[in-house]
């Protein structure tokens, strides 16, 4: 045990009464308790993805790393082990990650045995690092991410942290103000580049998605000719299902109907977002089929994607009000005229880039019901919408490869060849 050993004990007692409320699965493989990994006569590679997202980034890197690293997936939510079994299990080990009490970490690397570590976006763990440093398994990041608010919190420990910061064998982020971020907590200029985000590389461009027609079906959902327009609002957050709501009230009054479905981000609210949306609101978990209804709700886990496929229009849910924003890429992908309001931060970067291709929308509370209008009257600015943003994908894509070089340099360097990381293109670069 060690003096932060003491400090997370301090912290775990002040905050008992809050973590203890919520449902969590796998203690004691939290402490590190895990089956040993068996050998597969590869060097090891432990890639940590704490959640779904990060999770779901990895499937496009790990088929490039599989054929020359034993890949072991570490994940630290339940929904995140779940996800990572139904893309990975055939092909990797996945486990749980660690508490970074110095004990649990100890016995979780006895046991996983890495030659080398990659982790996603972040989590950065002083007792995993150092003892990962002790053993000399060398840690990178991939997929670099430190957003503003996260920087503000790193920065006032940085007297702490830069050591872990400084550990990294390299930090390959995403854009220019996570590289400034990375070296202003302590990285070495020369250990952080950019290289991308591999969200683009695991956005799909397709025009269909398994499952959409059953949605459609078993909803009410109406298509095809004569069908009034359909609006998807993907990962709503507070009060966004009624502000949707009031805009889809105003659109029709110049359009005649049109179809709204929400997707509440946190299961939660479901039944608040239901009220939000009148009494008519048809929820998929009834499973009965709207009479007639326009209004939808899709209250389950796992079935937004089909949603969008459905869409006329996107709007992209928390960024309308004090949070800060969703991911705009899946839908693009699929061809959707994609709308989003000001509150962006978790994903500047992205929507950025779409603005400077013209792949997207932006724009206010204010706006929403003009927006929302104009693209549902005009079919040809939904396709230019759709096609740029499509293009802006394909043209950021790339970061997977550079980051499994990376990877499996780490795990098996070659003395003789230095590996040649190319920079990702500049937000600039995605104007058409």
């Amino acid at each position: 045990m060690n003096w932060l050993d003491l400090v997370y004990l301090k912290v775990a007692g002040l905050t008992a009464p809050w973590w203890m409320l919520k449902k969590r699965h796998g203690w004691a493989e939290r402490f590190g308790k895990i089956e040993p990994v068996a050998d597969r006569g590869l060097p090891r590679l432990l890639i940590h993805a704490v959640s779904v997202g990060e999770v779901s980034a990895l499937r496009e890197l790990v088929p490039l790393l599989t054929p020359r690293a034993h890949v072991i997936i570490s994940v630290g939510t339940d929904t995140g082990i779940k996800r990572a079994r139904e893309l990975f299990a055939s092909t990797c080990d996945v486990v749980r990650y660690p508490l970074d009490a110095s004990w649990a970490v100890k016995r979780f690397l006895n046991r996983v045995r890495p030659a080398a570590v990659g982790l996603v976006e972040l989590e950065l763990w002083p007792n995993f690092v150092a003892e990962c440093t002790r053993r000399s398994i060398p840690v990178g990041v991939i997929n670099g991410r430190l957003s503003e608010r996260s920087f503000k919190g790193y920065r006032k420990l940085r007297w702490f942290m830069e050591r872990t910061f400084g550990a990294l064998k390299f930090a390959a982020v995403q854009d220019e103000d996570y590289a400034a971020r990375f070296v202003a907590m302590g990285v070495p200029p020369e250990r952080c580049m950019v290289t991308g985000n591999m969200k683009w590389d695991a956005a799909r461009v397709e025009d269909s998605v398994a499952g959409a027609d059953a949605l459609a079906r078993e909803m009410g959902i109406r298509r095809g000719p004569g069908a009034p327009p359909l609006v998807v609002v993907g990962s709503t957050g507070p009060e966004e299902e009624a502000l949707l709501y009031a805009a889809a009230e105003q659109v029709e009054q110049t359009l005649g109907p049109i179809q709204l479905l929400c997707a509440p981000r946190k299961p939660e609210r479901n039944d608040e977002a239901a009220r939000a949306m009148g009494a008519g609101v048809v929820r998929r978990t009834s499973r009965k089929p709207g009479n007639g209804s326009t209004r939808f709700l899709l209250d389950t886990i796992g079935e937004l994607r089909g949603a969008y496929a459905l869409a006329d229009v996107v709007v992209i849910g928390r960024s309308f009000g004090d949070l800060y924003g969703s991911d705009p890429t899946e839908p693009i992908g699929l061809g959707k005229a994609t709308v989003i309001g000001p509150a962006i931060k978790d994903f500047k970067a992205a929507v950025e880039a779409f603005d400077v291709a013209g792949g997207i929308v932006r724009t206010t509370r204010e706006g929403l019901t003009r927006a929302l209008t104009e693209l549902l009257r005009e079919p040809g600015k939904r396709e230019d919408l759709a096609r740029r943003g499509r293009e802006c994908i394909r043209q950021h894509q790339g970061a997977s490869a550079r980051h499994a070089e990376m990877l499996l340099e780490l795990v098996s360097p070659r003395r003789d060849v230095r590996p040649q990381v190319v920079t990702a293109p500049s937000r600039e670069s995605a104007a058409p």
